[in-house]
């Protein structure tokens, strides 16, 4: 039973393999077959390509060809020797049919692309005269153009600035130059096709395209010019009137040094507008007027949110910051009387605090200034009241849990009702508790006083 598994095994094996050998004779004779046909293709082609192209450009396709029939030659010759009446193994057969089908497959690949590189130049040269034709009715109607754009350039000559026309004014001659190298081109083009100089017709015929689409260019661009121009002058007018609007609502607007130097560059690019009548730049004056007027809005609308908040005046600044000073000072001291009670979240208020407060200095005297220094000396005595009230949480959990073990000098909550603070100034507990929130107090009352003010 042993021998017959492995014998149908081996059996099975064979005959697969057997099978994959006829597979690549046939695929090894069908490639050499369409390689050739190809190549007789291909080599029929070139001669319809040399007609229309010229040698020069149907070079790389006669190498290809050149170089392909040897590598064919190769594969007929492997086909041969397996066809003869000389016996062969079959690894032979086989390391020779996968030879053939990669020689005609490169052939294949090889003329193929080099065939279809040439396809668009076949197509351009086929198509050159209805090219040709297109072209020159297209410039013969450019032709009939470039009167009008001279006659547009002279008009805006005498409305607009030299600086203003400047980027049009050579267009009319630009596009009359170009236009007559592009009809120029044509006829070359027409001449080197008829004397079978394709290549030399090609080129001319494609210098004439471009010729001809950059001359229209330049004169449609006189024309959009013309009216751009127009319009710019019907927007200025727009925006005068709406400058000078402006200029008179500005009076009602609290008069901070940002709207009044605002509302005199204003006045200066109205005053700088050319008189009716007078050259002008449209552009330029609509550009400068546009920003001027934007920089008013901008200003107002500035003074207006200032005016909708009041700014504090420099006393209240100074309370503001005398009670973020207290306040941070009553906490400092608290904390380090008492740093072996004092956790993380005290100490980080505190340092918080201290911060902020000696950003205030940073500041100077202006309205936006002292509005936020104002804020900042608000926010350190908030943080220098939370460290000070996070501080007593601390302090009261510690005697809490140290209660009547004299470890700490203290042996309870005295008859004051007094939390600790004991040795501040000679003072009982309860009076330096007292001092210090009175203190916390007042600065708090003080901080309240400023919030209603402002809120």
């Amino acid at each position: 039973m042993a021998s017959l598994f492995w014998g149908r095994t081996r059996k099975d094996k064979q005959n697969e393999l057997d099978a994959a050998d006829e597979v690549l004779t046939q695929r090894a004779g069908r490639a050499l077959v369409e390689a050739d046909e190809r190549l007789r293709l291909t080599t029929d082609e070139l001669g319809f390509a040399v007609a229309e192209l010229g040698e020069s450009a149907t070079a790389d396709l006669r190498d290809a060809v050149e170089s392909v029939r040897p590598h064919l030659s190769e594969a007929f010759r492997l086909h041969q020797l397996n066809t003869d009446s000389v016996p062969d193994t079959p690894q032979e057969l086989r390391e020779r049919n996968a030879r053939i089908v990669q020689l005609a497959d490169w052939a294949q690949d090889l003329l193929n692309s080099r065939t279809s590189e040439l396809e668009a130049a076949v197509t351009k040269v086929r198509a050159a005269p209805a090219v040709v034709e297109s072209v020159r009715a297209q410039a013969n109607r450019i032709r009939t153009q470039i009167p009008h754009a001279h006659e547009t350039v002279t008009r805006l000559r005498l409305r607009y600035t030299q600086e203003a026309v400047q980027q049009v004014a050579a267009n009319a001659s630009e596009a009359e130059q170009l236009l007559s190298f592009a009809e120029h081109s044509l006829d070359v083009a027409a001449r080197r096709r008829d004397s079978g100089n394709t290549a030399a017709s090609t080129v001319a015929l494609e210098a004439a395209t471009e010729g001809t689409r950059r001359s229209a260019t330049l004169a449609e661009a006189v024309e959009s010019y013309e009216i751009e121009a127009l319009r710019a002058e019907s927007t200025l007018a727009a925006v005068v009137a709406d400058s000078r609007s402006d200029l008179l609502a500005v009076r009602s607007v609290p008069a901070t040094l940002e709207v009044t130097a605002a509302a005199s560059a204003l006045e200066a690019a109205l005053a700088a507008l050319p008189a009716p009548g007078q050259l002008s730049d449209p552009f330029t004056n609509l550009s400068r007027l546009r920003e001027a007027n934007t920089a008013l809005d901008l200003a107002v609308d500035t003074a207006r949110d200032r005016a909708s908040r009041p700014i504090p005046t420099p006393s209240q600044l100074g309370h503001a910051i005398d009670d973020a000073e207290r306040q941070v000072a009553v906490a400092r001291d608290v904390i380090a009387g008492h740093r072996g009670y004092i956790g993380a979240d005290a100490r980080t208020r505190l340092a918080e605090a201290e911060r902020t407060l000696t950003e205030v200095a940073r500041y100077g005297s202006g309205e936006d200034a002292r509005e936020q220094a104002f804020g900042l000396a608000r926010r350190a005595a908030a943080l220098g009241g939370e460290a000070l009230e996070l501080a007593r949480r601390d302090i009261d959990g510690g005697h809490n849990q140290s209660w009547g073990r004299g470890d700490d000098g203290y042996s309870g909550r005295g008859a004051q009702g007094g939390f600790g603070f004991g040795g501040l100034g000679g003072r009982g507990r309860s009076n330096d508790l007292g001092g210090l929130v009175g203190g916390v107090l007042g600065g708090m009352v003080l901080g309240e006083i400023f919030e209603d003010f402002f809120d």
